[in-house]
């Protein structure tokens, strides 16, 4: 019996405005089966009440996920003030109440605390693991959770607008691990309110951005004419790269170091640092994850992208 055909061979990355109401595991599925793509996989989840950027990396581009997640990350969210909920967003049922509504200068008061390296503390309703198990699974089970405060990174918090008494808009970039959906809700306790998201979008994540990214309904009308699609190595733009030959290529796809002994090798890795991350390229395409040992370059993850 003929092996069943499992999709074509895609690498690179297409950026979906994903819209509310689905799973970011569900757009991936969608995206997969309307390129038709052998593999495929996202960097970063979103909530599903959330719209925005989400990178969904194809074929080989799926080994460069977890650079990518590390990257930093831009968000816009509304703050609902006076409801503390269980999922920290407006999906949850109500926990508490306050009548405090803060105002501008009360918020930009506080909002140092909530920059640089801060304590928080993931919402119940999330996918980190307890006991092997997740959150989420606890919280919708009612098992009563107290989740370890993690340390994660804010560069920046601006208030942008306030529609009405009860909203404020706020842009953040963070770190890694950061939930927008903590940071409402603590931001609400430290001013003596109560509070949640009501409305989230994410508008960057690393090289990519919103004006990058194409509506999953765009994707859906495109038939047979493929979306933009960018090179794997676009998430790699903040590391040295280094450039071999053909042979030199062959040879790190096969799992095999090279050695750079002449001046003229030597030359090519420039002010790497020993130990340093390089993206190895060939005729302008990425061919592996390395480091520099002393004159040595060692594959850390190869990246079929060549033939």
């Amino acid at each position: 019996m003929a092996r069943r055909r499992r999709g074509q061979p895609i690498d690179g990355w297409v950026v979906i405005d994903k819209p509310g109401g689905m799973t970011s595991t569900q757009v991936v599925t969608e995206v997969r089966r309307l390129l038709d793509a052998a593999k495929a996989g996202h960097a970063g989840t979103l909530d599903p009440i959330a719209t925005g950027v989400l990178p969904i990396a194809l074929g080989s581009a799926t080994k460069t996920i977890p650079h990518l997640s590390e990257r930093r990350k831009a968000y816009w969210f509304q703050l609902r003030w006076g409801e503390e909920r269980t999922t920290d967003d407006r999906e949850g049922t109500v926990t508490a109440t306050s009548p405090v509504r803060p105002s501008d200068e009360q918020i930009q008061a506080v909002l140092p605390r909530f920059t640089g390296e801060i304590q928080q503390i993931p919402p119940n309703f999330s996918a980190v693991k307890v006991d092997g198990e997740r959150a989420y699974d606890l919280a919708r089970n009612q098992v009563p959770l107290d989740l370890t405060p993690r340390t994660v990174t804010v560069h920046r918090i601006a208030l942008t607008a306030r529609p009405d008494a009860d909203h404020a808009e706020f842009e953040v970039e963070c770190g890694t691990g950061t939930y927008m959906r903590s940071l409402a809700r603590d931001l609400a306790r430290a001013l003596g309110s109560a509070g949640h998201v009501a409305a989230l979008r994410r508008l960057r994540v690393g090289p990519f951005d919103a004006a990058a990214a194409i509506p999953l309904d765009k994707l859906r009308t495109l038939g047979h004419s493929p979306p933009p699609i960018a090179p794997v190595e676009t998430v790699l733009d903040d590391i040295p790269a280094l450039a071999v030959t053909g042979d030199e290529a062959s040879r790190l796809r096969s799992g095999q170091s090279i050695a750079l002994l002449r001046r003229a090798d030597i030359d090519r890795l420039g002010a790497v640092a020993d130990g340093a991350e390089l993206c190895v390229m060939a005729d302008g395409r990425a061919v592996a994850l390395a480091r520099r040992d002393g004159a040595t370059v060692r594959p850390v993850r190869i990246l079929n992208a060549i033939s």
